[in-house]
C-alpha cells in the first residue's frame, strides 16, 4: 500500500493558514510605506492578517494581534523558538543556539556533501542532523507531511490533552531539579515561620500572649544568633612529639 494522502480538510486542520505565507514571505526588504525611515527593513510578520512582512514602524497596525519577528543567520531566515512554539508543534524539527538564543529555520538548507560519519540526514534537503531530530527547517517539516506521514503535525491541539492558549512555557520552570529546589524552600520557609509564631506566642517572662491578626512586630523570620564557641577549652590532639636534633 501506498502512503496515505491527506484531504485538503485534514491538512488545514494540521496546517495553520498562515505557516506558508510566512515560509515564503520576503524579509530584511527596506519597507515601501517607510522607505525615508532608518531600520525600515521588513522582519515582522504577522499571524493574524497573514500578509507580507513589515517594519517595526507598520506595528501600530498590527495591535493585540500575533506577531513573530524573523531573523537571519548565515544568510537563511530563522525564528526563535519561545516565539513561534507558542503558535505551532515544531517536534521532529531540528534547533540551533545562536546568540545565547534557541532558533529554528524557515526553509530548507541543502547540503551538497555529506561528512563522513553522519547517520541521520533531514528526510527532504538531506542536511546532517541530530539523532534525535527528522527535519532541519519547518518547511522540510511541512514537506514531510505533504508526502502522507499521518504522525505529523503543526497543530498543538491534542499535545497537552487540550488545545494551547498560546501562553509561553518556560523549560526551566518545569525542570524536576527547579520543582525540587522550589519545594525545599517552601518547607523550609514554612516551618521556620510556624517555629518563629510559637516562640513569639510567649513573653519574656513566659507567659501566653494574645496576637490579633494585624499584630505582625512579634514575628521575626531571621533565624537566631547561633552559640559563641570557646576554642580555647575544647580539646585538641596532640601532635606526634620530635626530638631536637643533637
Amino acid at each position: 500500500m501506498g502512503p496515505m494522502i491527506r484531504t485538503e480538510e485534514e491538512e488545514d486542520y494540521m496546517t495553520p493558514p498562515w505557516l506558508m505565507p510566512m515560509l515564503r514571505g520576503s524579509y530584511f526588504v527596506p519597507c515601501s510605506i517607510h522607505a525615508d525611515s532608518n531600520k525600515n527593513e521588513c522582519n515582522l510578520f504577522c499571524l493574524d492578517c497573514a500578509g507580507n512582512a513589515f517594519c517595526s514602524y507598520c506595528l501600530v497596525k498590527h495591535k493585540d494581534h500575533r506577531v513573530v519577528q524573523i531573523r537571519r543567520s548565515s544568510y537563511h531566515n530563522v525564528v526563535r523558538v519561545n516565539e513561534i512554539q507558542k503558535y505551532i508543534d515544531i517536534s521532529c524539527v531540528q534547533t540551533y543556539i545562536i546568540n545565547s538564543a534557541k532558533i529554528v529555520f524557515l526553509n530548507e538548507r541543502p547540503q551538497p556533501r555529506i561528512g563522513k560519519g553522519v547517520t541521520n540526514t533531514c528526510e527532504i534537503c538531506c542536511r546532517s542532523l541530530l539523532d534525535s531530530f527528522r527535519f532541519c527547517s519547518l518547511g522540510c517539516k511541512l514537506g514531510g507531511m505533504k508526502r502522507g506521514d499521518q504522525s505529523l503535525t503543526f497543530s498543538l491541539r491534542g499535545k497537552h490533552g487540550r488545545e494551547y492558549q498560546g501562553g509561553s512555557e518556560s523549560d526551566e520552570a518545569t525542570t524536576p531539579t527547579k520543582l525540587r529546589k522550589t519545594n525545599a524552600f517552601n518547607r523550609l520557609m514554612s516551618g521556620l515561620s510556624i517555629s518563629t509564631a510559637r516562640l513569639d506566642d510567649y513573653g519574656p517572662g513566659g507567659d501566653q500572649r494574645s496576637l490579633s491578626s494585624g499584630d505582625e512586630g512579634g514575628f521575626s523570620f531571621s533565624p537566631g544568633t547561633p552559640p559563641i564557641y570557646n576554642h580555647r577549652n575544647s580539646s585538641r590532639r596532640k601532635g606526634i612529639p620530635h626530638r631536637a636534633p643533637f
